[in-house]
Parts: C-alpha cells; structure tokens; sequence
C-alpha cells in the first residue's frame, strides 16, 4: 500500500526504553478532494530515510498497516492500529493537486444525436462480457 501527498510535519527521532527502540514520525496531507492528514511512522533503522526530506516536499510512502492487541492490568483487551512507512519517494506535483470535479451539466451545442442506435449497440453488446 502507499499514501501520496506533501509532508506537513516531520518529527524528531525519538528513543523509547532501555533497549534503542527508535521511531520518527511523519505527517502526510493527501491531495483529494477531502484532504487528510495522515501520520506516518518509521521505526528503528527506517528513521533515518527522512533525512533527505523536508516539509513542504510532495511524496510517495509505502506503508504496511500493523495492528496488535494487549491486556491490561484489569483483563481488559484492546486493540490498536499503526501505520509503518519503509519506503519513500519524492514525487512530482502534476497540475491541480485536487482532482477535476466532474461536469455534471450538459450543453446542447446544437448537433442531433444519433436516434438509431441498434446497429452500434448491437456490437457493444455482442462484445460486453459484463453480467450487468
């Protein structure tokens, strides 16, 4: 899987316990017509592929979604998700970064529209392997 958009924050590497685990976490604002902010992180040896980036750069991460569960001290269980980048790319921003929005009028221009279609229609069906 993978999220496109423009970095809007890249956060420090940050050791957690006696052991060296290391995590940086990135923001990345994807480019559709509801833009969202999604949070990115990278985990020990993966931490350092943010260096060449800055805030502001269009990209390209592949993710892996991880999910794990836990007991706590009460017997209660509960589940949480994250969202692992291992790979990232710089991309090109081409155009308008938010999609077209579909023209849903229609203008007659005059031309008459062909009335008999059972000749061409004939052939799309014959063709169409589609059940429906």
């Amino acid at each position: 899987m993978n999220i496109s958009g423009i970095i809007k924050l890249i956060n420090e590497t940050k050791e957690y316990g006696s052991n060296g685990f290391k995590k940086r976490e990135i923001v990345v604002t994807t480019q559709e017509q509801y833009p969202q902010n999604i949070m990115v992180e990278f985990i020990q040896d993966r931490c350092e592929l943010l260096d060449a980036f800055n805030t502001g750069d269009f990209v390209k991460v592949d993710i892996n979604l991880r999910g794990r569960e836990w007991v706590n001290k009460d017997g209660e269980t509960k589940y949480f998700n994250s969202i692992q980048g291992w790979r990232i790319e710089k991309t090109q921003q081409e155009g308008n970064p938010l999609p077209p929005i579909p023209d849903l009028g229609t203008i007659d221009d005059g031309t008459p529209e062909d009335t008999d279609s059972s000749d061409s229609n004939s052939e799309e069906e014959d063709t169409d392997d589609l059940p429906f």
